[in-house]
């Protein structure tokens, strides 16, 4: 007789989750279906951004800035990437090279992000070439590294999305790099 009398209450349970889930799935997949004309914007495929100083115990004034994005229509293509970034040094003796280059491939995973990009604009050797920048977002604690690491950097010819491990500290309260993750979408197999 209890089983009974429980039978109405579950069955409500039971129809009121399936329709809540039937709501969750309908309008999860307008939002994500959404092209950006009912004025919702639609999701970057990956970013990186932000403006920040490296660490250095000697006194070196070290700025890098970025403003790389992958639109979400290029989701598959990380060479369609766009935009630019920016690094300048400042030695302790004063002297200084800066350069500014334009995006030509960006790679994100977590918070992890390569890009690389031709130098438009500088005072260094680089002008004309690829280089490279890896940052890892961790907060107020990221960390970078760069193509130009090592032995005759100026006359390498690097790959696009190509650079090194993140091996310089962010100096803590100078500014922050913010990483958009990539969500690569793979075909299925048909059949």
């Amino acid at each position: 007789m209890p089983r009974t009398s429980f039978a109405p209450t579950r069955t409500r349970v039971l129809a009121l989750g399936v329709a809540l889930l039937i709501a969750a799935v309908v309008t999860g997949g307008a939002t994500a279906a959404g092209n950006g004309a009912d004025g919702h914007t639609l999701r970057e495929a990956a970013a990186l951004t932000g403006t920040a100083k490296l660490y250095r115990p000697a006194g070196d004034d070290i700025t890098f800035s970025f403003d790389a994005h992958l639109a979400a229509k290029d989701n598959m293509d990380p060479e369609a990437a766009y935009g630019t970034f920016s690094f300048r040094h400042v030695f302790p003796n004063g002297t200084s090279g800066w350069a500014k280059a334009k995006v030509d491939c960006l790679v994100t995973g977590g918070k992890v992000a390569v890009v690389t990009g031709i130098v438009t604009d500088s005072d260094t050797p680089f002008k004309g070439k690829r280089v490279g920048v890896t940052v890892n977002d961790l907060g107020s604690h990221d960390r970078l590294g760069y193509s130009w690491i090592g032995k005759d950097s100026e006359t390498q010819q690097l790959p696009k999305c190509m650079s090194s491990a993140p091996f310089e500290k962010v100096k803590e309260g100078t500014g922050d790099f913010k990483v958009l993750p990539w969500q690569p979408v793979y075909e299925q197999p048909k059949g």
